[in-house]
């Protein structure tokens, strides 16, 4: 868990971020699949919460699930998601937010990959991404 919490005011949410990015993180949306802009990305680095900058997941554990989705088998350690009971759309998921903020950041599944077996499948409007030299 995060050892700072950022809260802001939904106004200072809307000036820092774009629609699309407060539409996914504040509000809960989802982006369309296949058009994220890191579902594809192949560089190495780290990738943020756009909302308060916490380490989220490295491009280490990042895979491609064929989902449409930038898909990670775990998070930073350290760094860890909460996860929420979430019963929308008629089915029940595990909804995961940032530890610092509390951001909508995407949901985690059971069918990942190996060690861990997870599939945390990440909206693109919710991360910055933070090239490693």
């Amino acid at each position: 868990m995060s050892d700072h919490t950022v809260i802001k005011s939904d106004q200072e949410w809307k000036q820092q971020l774009s629609e699309e990015q407060y539409r996914v993180t504040r509000q809960g949306g989802t982006e369309v699949p296949f058009t994220g802009k890191y579902h594809n990305n192949k560089q190495q680095g780290v990738y943020h919460c756009v909302c308060c900058g916490e380490p989220l997941f490295r491009s280490d554990e990042k895979y491609d699930s064929g989902t449409g989705w930038p898909s990670f088998w775990r998070p930073v350690e350290g760094h860890d998601p909460v996860e929420l009971r979430d019963t929308s759309h008629g089915m029940t998921r595990v909804e995961v937010r940032c530890p610092s903020c509390d951001a909508h950041l995407g949901h985690v599944f059971e069918d990942g990959p190996q060690p861990s077996g997870l599939r945390y499948c990440i909206n693109s409007a919710s991360l910055d991404f933070e090239q490693k030299d």
